[in-house]
């Protein structure tokens, strides 16, 4: 074995440096990392193994103990779309980056699931609404398979949301009205961009840049009939709160038969 050592950081109150990097290899290819304290090599620890130029935690370690507060099944709003706000508020107060962000499953037409992240955009008294390219292939699955979900994760706070419902697309004004107030790169790169198709990156610049040039700075910049909004209906809504002991909260809303909500707590 060889040993290599490198600044990692930080400074001292007297500007020396605490912290090295230790790297030590082997010519099999196998390496281990190892933080060294100059100030009390005793507190030496591996935190890193890099096997054939991979460097990964021991992902077993990996854990964090939660201590919210409790989130009481009658605490929980009848509606959860109002539950749903009040949460989302409080991500957003507390900061947490992209607190719109979802996840989106789908079913491809070949039965398998798919799953990106989206934006949510707006919250409508029927569901959730955001806006994509109807011929990507998020887009097409949606068309044969309605069925989908959504997950929200605010690490933060420690908070997610789950929720599985129908998908449709809003009425063409709708997503009129909201591509309008998109930021100009936004609504071009929506014209220029064959979502979800093979392309290079020269010819992906060349079409945006064709599309500037032909638009000027006042210019209404027209949306595309293939992109547009969906609304998803949920059908059943969880949300999630991180307890100690990993007891946590979940409560679970489903949507019964004659379209009123019923909420339930899970066991985790």
């Amino acid at each position: 074995w060889r040993r290599q050592y490198s600044h990692l950081g930080p400074y001292g109150m007297d500007g020396n440096i605490r912290t090295y990097l230790c790297y030590f290899f082997n010519p099999c290819g196998s390496s281990i990392y190892v933080l060294v304290d100059l100030q009390d090599e005793n507190k030496n620890e591996e935190i890193f193994t890099l096997n054939k130029g991979r460097m990964l935690k021991n992902i077993q370690d990996l854990r964090k103990e939660y201590s919210s507060a409790p989130f009481n099944l009658e605490d929980a709003d009848a509606n959860p779309l109002v539950q749903f706000e009040v949460w989302l508020e409080d991500a957003i107060k507390a900061e947490m980056p992209e607190p719109n962000a979802m996840t989106l499953a789908t079913i491809n037409p070949d039965g398998f699931p798919s799953a990106r992240v989206v934006l949510l955009k707006a919250i409508e008294p029927k569901g959730f609404v955001f806006y994509s390219n109807y011929l990507s292939e998020k887009g097409l699955s949606m068309d044969k398979n309605p069925n989908v979900a959504l997950v929200f994760l605010w690490l933060g706070i420690q908070r997610q949301v789950r929720i599985e419902g129908l998908v449709s697309k809003v009425d063409p004004q709708t997503s009129k009205n909201y591509f309008k107030t998109r930021p100009r790169g936004s609504q071009i790169g929506a014209v220029a961009s064959p979502q979800s198709t093979p392309i290079d990156r020269a010819s992906l610049e060349e079409a945006f840049m064709e599309l500037n040039q032909k638009y000027g700075p006042e210019d209404d910049i027209p949306m595309p009939n293939h992109w547009g909004g969906y609304l998803v209906e949920p059908k059943r809504v969880e949300f999630w709160q991180g307890r100690r002991s990993r007891l946590h909260d979940r409560i679970n809303y489903i949507l019964n038969q004659e379209g009123i909500w019923e909420k339930r707590r899970l066991a985790p």
